[in-house]
């Protein structure tokens, strides 16, 4: 499957996020679809990451994933979802981050320095050092990690616009479906 990369998949708020919400609906086997599957697509991926990504400013323009290098960046962008959605779910678990560190050492030693991979790496290290973790979340929707940037801390879904409407369209249809008051009838 072709996929376009828009800013709907650069809502994570860091690049080591958007790169391991590469999967989509990871929390459902039966629908998981894993878009760097395909080379191209991962190959497209750092200049829309360039134009879209929350900490574009912290990086020049990202080469793709050399070929015999795809192997490695993919454990990375595993050790990295496992970490941050353990830290996500209250989790601080002292194997994951040393699988993290691990993966991020292999990326920046056999990379140049423009490299995904190790823009990648450094976006997770800077991430774990950050008081942001504090703010990190999983989409109640989709299972997408992102930062929760609200005031108030109370954001729910990755998007909005995407996750969030499909939540709330879903209950409406419900509620119509069960004969219960819709949201735009008057009690």
């Amino acid at each position: 499957m072709d996929v376009t990369w828009t800013p709907h998949r650069f809502v994570g708020g860091a690049l080591a996020l958007d790169v391991a919400n590469s999967v989509i609906l990871r929390i459902d086997p039966s629908r998981r679809v894993d878009r760097f599957a395909l080379p191209q697509q991962m190959d497209a991926f750092p200049e829309a990451a360039g134009e879209f990504s929350a900490d574009r400013a912290l990086f020049r323009e990202v080469t793709p994933v050399a070929a015999e290098r795809r192997a490695d960046f993919l454990v990375l962008r595993e050790a990295i979802d496992r970490y941050f959605r353990a830290r996500a779910d209250g989790e601080d678990d002292p194997h994951k981050l040393a699988d993290l560190l691990g993966a991020a050492a292999v990326a920046l030693r056999g990379s140049g320095i423009g490299s995904l991979e190790a823009a990648t790496a450094r976006s997770a290290l800077r991430l774990l050092g950050d008081d942001q973790i504090s703010r990190l979340k999983t989409c109640r929707n989709c299972g997408w990690l992102f930062i929760d940037r609200s005031r108030n801390r109370s954001r729910s879904w990755c998007d909005m616009t995407v996750c969030g409407n499909r939540v709330k369209a879903n209950r409406h249809y419900r509620r119509s479906r069960d004969g219960g008051p819709s949201a735009g009838d008057a009690t």
